[in-house]
């Protein structure tokens, strides 16, 4: 009797949690991820608004006191977020399943069937209208009035009835919002091994093969042997672990930006709904209702009551220009994304005055980014196997890091449709 292929997936994100639960069962997958469980922060924002004037607040880095599984860096002009723990970034993303593949149909990828099999398998929905509070309502209104075509955001929702507690960033405490931790549990059901607070270093190659997976479980060094290895440790984590095997990224990082525009208006409630409920393209950026929770607590014009925030946010697709290593994120804004940038501030103010508020009146927050990936980018060439000829026959990868640029768009969706198509890619192969 042959015996079955064991495969090591690095990371449970949208990536790794993807691949892991579509290659259980035809292999023996062990999971491995740098983290722990993950803990939403369920306590009431307006406990800690008043510390804010206290001064404990200073850093950027301090909002792991208030939520441990949210690593913040800071890189050049810009704070670097992402997530640490089961469910990866996915647990503090907005529960955002839009589809943003037009960067990879440029190449010749066409993922129709891996999206077809996510939107019959996962709770995606953009009935959430009977959900929005008025100032949401005014605020589509105002994108309508401008041409700027307004649509609702494709929602994870697992459930009909939202809390409305505006805490889709900082974790969905009802169970409402759906991320990867469900296939997870679901790959583990099958049979898939999970090993949690272990922190991969790098891969032992030899020639063009990997024969295991080094990392570190606490105080202890650990080797993980399998015929296949995926790395799916995101667009921060994966290069390296790459560098660190002596295996060249592209210096093409990119991170989509996210800036708000943000002004006051009395007892406006934004705060108290779905985040981002809908959302608006333009060239190059695109635009939508959003509370950002770093600029509230570390950014001094932000020191109002969040009852009393409007905030607009720019999601901007940034040039790829940019490395992550050992020594850290260096990501430069180009000429290209400050005009990118400041057409969107302009037209965000255009949506503040049609809200009544004078442009002199609003403030911007703070420039962070959460969504990191280009530095080993899929080509025209490699579509068809989604493998870089660099990596060892048996190594992948199946996050962010193989997007050939950024597409300005929640990426979640498409990085687990792009993983799918790797997980077929392994069993083709």
């Amino acid at each position: 009797m042959n015996r079955r292929k064991s495969v090591i997936v690095v990371g449970t994100g949208a990536g790794g949690a993807a691949v892991a639960e579509k290659l259980q069962g035809n292999y023996d997958v062990t999971i491995l991820e740098a983290g722990g469980k993950f803990k939403p922060f369920s306590l009431s924002i307006d406990q800690f608004a008043g510390l804010r004037k206290t001064g404990l607040f200073l850093d950027e880095r301090m909002i792991r006191l208030l939520l441990p599984n949210m690593q913040v860096r800071k890189a050049d002009t810009m704070i670097m977020v992402n997530g640490i723990g089961l469910g990866g970034t996915t647990t503090l993303a907005t529960g955002n399943a839009v589809r943003a593949d037009h960067v990879l149909a440029e190449i010749g990828l066409n993922l129709d069937a891996e999206f077809e099999e996510l939107y019959s398998r996962l709770p995606i929905t953009t009935e959430h209208e009977k959900y929005w509070n008025p100032a949401t309502r005014e605020m589509f209104r105002a994108f309508e009035e401008l041409g700027f075509d307004p649509q609702p955001t494709p929602k994870f929702l697992k459930k009909e009835h939202c809390a409305n507690c505006g805490h889709c960033a900082i974790g969905c405490p009802t169970d409402i919002k759906w991320d990867t931790r469900d296939l997870v549990s679901e790959a583990v059901r099958k049979g898939a091994k999970l090993v949690t607070d272990c922190r991969v270093t790098d891969l032992d190659i030899s020639g063009r093969t990997v024969h295991a997976v080094n990392a570190w479980q606490g105080l202890k060094k650990v080797r993980f042997e399998a015929d296949i290895v995926v790395l799916a440790a995101g667009g921060f984590g994966t290069p390296v672990i790459l560098e660190n095997s002596r295996i060249p990224c592209e210096k093409t990082l990119f991170v989509d930006p996210v800036l708000c525009v943000a002004a006051v208006r009395e007892n406006f409630s934004q705060s108290r709904q779905l985040l981002m409920p809908f959302y608006s393209r333009h060239d190059g950026y695109m635009l939508s209702p959003y509370m950002d929770y770093l600029s509230f607590f570390f950014n001094k014009d932000w020191r109002h009551p969040m009852k009393d925030l409007v905030s607009v946010m720019i999601k901007m697709s940034d040039d790829s220009r940019g490395t992550v290593d050992v020594g850290g994120i260096r990501k430069p804004m180009t000429r290209a994304d400050h005009a990118r940038l400041g057409d969107g501030i302009e037209k965000s103010l255009l949506v503040l005055e049609r809200l009544g508020i004078r442009r002199e009146e609003a403030f911007l927050g703070t420039l962070n980014a959460g969504h990191p990936g280009g530095m080993l980018p899929l080509t025209p060439q490699t579509v068809s196997s989604m493998h870089d000829p660099s990596l060892p026959d048996n190594l992948y990868v199946a996050d962010a890091t193989i997007l050939p640029r950024s597409a300005g768009m929640p990426p979640i969706l498409t990085i687990m449709a792009s993983a799918l198509r790797v997980a077929r890619a392994i069993k083709e192969n």
